[in-house]
C-alpha cells in the first residue's frame, strides 16, 4: 500500500502558525502589486481564489482577504520536520514537493486498514508537531493514492482498497488523470471522452491515433488503474538558484536583463543535470543600500527549459516598474522541484515536434564534451 500525503493549503496555513489572529479569515499568500497567489486558505478559496492566479483578480474576487508576504525559510523549516517524520516511519519515502510526499508502506502495514490506520497517525502528529493539516489517500498504486488525497481535502483521508480501484476511478473526469492537460483534454472532449470510464472503454487503438503512440497508451493504462510507478526514496533539491553581485552598481534594464539571462540558463542547466523540473520562479534583487526584495511566478506546469525560466524572470523584472534604480545584485531561482521523469508537458496545436526543450539538452551534450558556455545565446556573446 502507498500513502499520499498532501498538506493542506501549506503555504498558507504555515503563515498562520505565527498569526493566529488571523485563524478563520481569508488569507492568501503571496507578492504584491503584480504578483501571484501562492497559496490560500479555505476561506479564501470559498470566494474563487486559487494558486497561481493574478493577485489582482485574487483581489477582486475576496476584497476582505489579508495578504501575506511568502516566508520561504519557515516553510522549508516545516517541510523538513514533516519529511523526517515521514522517514521514521518507512526508509520508502518520495518527496514531491516541499508540502507532499508518497510513503510505500507495504514493508511496515499488513493490509489496507493497517495503512489506513498509519495514515491517520501520521495526520495526527503533522497536527500535534506542526500545527497544520494534511489530507493522504492510501491505495495500491501511486496515482491512485494522490487522486484519493485530492478528494479527502481538507483534513481528511481516503482508503481505495485494489477491489475498489476501478469505481473509484471510472467516474472521475478525464482531467484527473495524470498528464491530461487543458490541450490533451480538448482532444479527448472531442472524442466524446468525459470520464475516465470513457477512456477506458474507448479502443486503445483509436486513443493511439489521435493521442500519439506514448500518451494513448499510458492514459488507457491509467484509466484501467496500471501503474507500475514505485516509491523512489530520495531527497530531493528544494531549489536550485543562482545570484550575482555585480562590480559596479547597473541601472539599465537592458543590461540588467542580460545577466538574468546568464543566471536563467545557469540555474536550468543544473535543474537539467539533476534530472529535476521546477514551478516556482523566484527573482531576487538587491539595490544599492543593500534592501533586498523577491518576486515569484508559479508556472502550470514544470520546467526545465532555460527560456521558459528566463521568460518569467524578465516578467517579475518589468512588473517592479524599476525607472533608473541603482541595483546590486540580481538572482533567479526555481523551487518545487520534482523528478522530471514523473512530469509531463503539455503540447501545443501547431508547435513544431522539436522545440526549445530539444534545444537545451544539445547544449548541455556539447558543454559537455567541449566546455560550459561553448553555447550560448546570442546576446551573452562577447
Amino acid at each position: 500500500m502507498i500513502l499520499h500525503i498532501d498538506m493542506d493549503a501549506f503555504y498558507a496555513s504555515a503563515s498562520l502558525i505565527e498569526r493566529p489572529d488571523l485563524l478563520g479569515r481569508p488569507v492568501i499568500v503571496g507578492g504584491a502589486g503584480r504578483g501571484v497567489v501562492l497559496s490560500a486558505t479555505y476561506e479564501a478559496r470559498r470566494s474563487g481564489v486559487s494558486s497561481g492566479m493574478p493577485m489582482g483578480r485574487a483581489r477582486r474576487l475576496c476584497p476582505d482577504a489579508v495578504v501575506l508576504a511568502p516566508d520561504y525559510d519557515l516553510y522549508t523549516q516545516i517541510s523538513g520536520s514533516i519529511m523526517h517524520l515521514f522517514s521514521q516511519v518507512t526508509p520508502l519515502v518520495e518527496p514531491i514537493s516541499l508540502d507532499e510526499a508518497f510513503l510505500d508502506v507495504g514493508g511496515v502495514c499488513n493490509g489496507p486498514e493497517s495503512a489506513a490506520a498509519l495514515g491517520h497517525e501520521l495526520r495526527d502528529a503533522v497536527a500535534d508537531e506542526q500545527g497544520i493539516t494534511c489530507s493522504v489517500g492510501v491505495a495500491p498504486m501511486k496515482f491512485v493514492a494522490k487522486l484519493a488525497s485530492t478528494s479527502a481535502k481538507p483534513d481528511g483521508l481516503r482508503l481505495v482498497r485494489q477491489e475498489e480501484v476501478l469505481d473509484f476511478l471510472h467516474p472521475l473526469p478525464v482531467e484527473a488523470l495524470w498528464g491530461v492537460g487543458a490541450s490533451t483534454q480538448e482532444k479527448l472532449h472531442t472524442l466524446g471522452l468525459r470520464t475516465v470510464g470513457d477512456i477506458a472503454h474507448l479502443p486503445q487503438r483509436t486513443l493511439v491515433r489521435s493521442l500519439g503512440q506514448a500518451s494513448g497508451t499510458t492514459l488507457h493504462r491509467l484509466a484501467w488503474g496500471h501503474d507500475e510507478r514505485r516509491v523512489v526514496p530520495h531527497e530531493p533539491e528544494r531549489s536550485i538558484g543562482s545570484d550575482e553581485t555585480f562590480g559596479e552598481d547597473l541601472d539599465d534594464p537592458v543590461l540588467i536583463k542580460r545577466h538574468l539571462l546568464k543566471l536563467s540558463d545557469r540555474v536550468a542547466a543544473r535543474m537539467r543535470s539533476a534530472e529535476v523540473a521546477g514551478r516556482t520562479v523566484v527573482l531576487k534583487v538587491r539595490f544599492s543600500d543593500f534592501t533586498t526584495i523577491t518576486r515569484s511566478r508559479t508556472l502550470s506546469e514544470h520546467t526545465d527549459v532555460s527560456r521558459e525560466v528566463y521568460a518569467v524572470a524578465a516578467q517579475l523584472f518589468d512588473a517592479l516598474g524599476l525607472q533608473r534604480a541603482r541595483i546590486r545584485l540580481v538572482g533567479v531561482r526555481v523551487q518545487g522541484l520534482t523528478d522530471r521523469r514523473l512530469t509531463s508537458r503539455q503540447g501545443k496545436l501547431g508547435e513544431r515536434e522539436f522545440g526549445w526543450q530539444e534545444a537545451d539538452r544539445a547544449v548541455d551534450r556539447a558543454s559537455a564534451r567541449f566546455g560550459a558556455g561553448i553555447v550560448r545565446p546570442a546576446s551573452l556573446v562577447g
